[in-house]
């Protein structure tokens, strides 16, 4: 195993890291700036957009149009040719200290991501599904910070974080509805270095990889919710990660260069860097994109 800096931009919340198997690029955000990046595999030909909100999360559009972002007020659409930026719907309008934070999409198109108390203290965030026709329901309540959603290769498992309940949460999910019900814990998060669960994936031996934010560990845990294994990462504040690559076979991990909060620790040099985690001998699955 190896890990090398892919591509050093200093984000200041970088999260968010999404394979497009079908163009072999990767793209990841900055929450705090407002941006949108993409790179090959190697870290080369980057590009950027902005967008006028802080980000929390995007998924790619199955018609290549460009991708849903969910922003600070709302699910949003955005143009890759033009830039520009279209609301779709703002899930809680009466919600001002509240944004949208971390999403992915299932095997049926939905995105599904949840929003957070941006001062991190109080359950008023939600999880959401973001249905093709831009429908919105509401699938959970009474979350702090929404992260790490992802789901088991058959889609039948959904896989959730409040990062700051110390645990990692599984439901059962319904492909043919979208519907996430018997919610319990898969696993009690170690965190006895400071660090909380943060984004996750699932690699295609069903195993959930979850980025340990603040303690600088990510964690490998088998469908039973056991440690299978641990990786030391150079920076504390690693954020997110995803499986890429021609082979999927490459860890892309995200960090950041800023806490949100001044009583979170600070990192040296690669703070805020791409990651790339190279010879694990697993694989991941490729992403959906959002769209019937």
């Amino acid at each position: 195993m190896r890990i090398e800096v892919l591509v050093d931009v200093k984000t200041t919340l970088g999260e968010g890291p999404l394979w497009d198997a079908e163009q072999e690029r990767l793209y990841w955000i900055d929450s705090f700036d407002g941006r949108v990046f993409r790179a090959t595999a190697a870290g080369t030909e980057i590009r950027a957009w902005d967008v006028p909100q802080k980000i929390g999360s995007m998924a790619l559009r199955k018609d290549g149009s460009g991708a849903v972002v969910s922003l600070q007020r709302g699910f949003h659409l955005l143009d890759f040719k033009s830039g520009e930026v279209e609301l779709v719907v703002d899930p809680e309008p009466g919600k001002p200290n509240n944004r949208l934070n971390d999403g992915k999409v299932d095997k049926n198109g939905r995105f599904v991501a949840g929003s957070m108390d941006t001062m991190e203290e109080g359950p008023n965030g939600a999880l959401y599904r973001l249905d093709p026709d831009f429908s919105l329901h509401k699938l959970d309540d009474g979350i702090i910070v929404s992260n790490g959603p992802c789901w088991s290769p058959d889609g039948k498992t959904f896989y959730f974080t409040d990062t700051w309940t110390g645990e990692i949460w599984a439901y059962d999910y319904d492909q043919a509805t979208g519907a996430a019900t018997n919610r319990r814990t898969f696993v009690k998060v170690d965190g006895s270095r400071g660090g909380a669960a943060d984004g996750s994936t699932v690699d295609a031996e069903g195993c959930v990889w979850n980025a340990l934010v603040y303690d600088g560990r990510l964690v490998r845990y088998d469908p039973s919710g056991r440690v299978d294994r641990i990786i030391e990462m150079p920076v504390k504040k690693v954020t997110s990660v995803m499986f890429g690559g021609p082979k999927l076979d490459t860890l892309f991990v995200t960090s950041m260069a800023k806490p949100p909060l001044p009583r979170f620790p600070g990192d040296g040099p690669l703070r805020g860097s791409l990651f790339a985690v190279y010879d694990l001998g697993v694989k991941g699955v490729p992403e959906p994109r959002f769209g019937a």
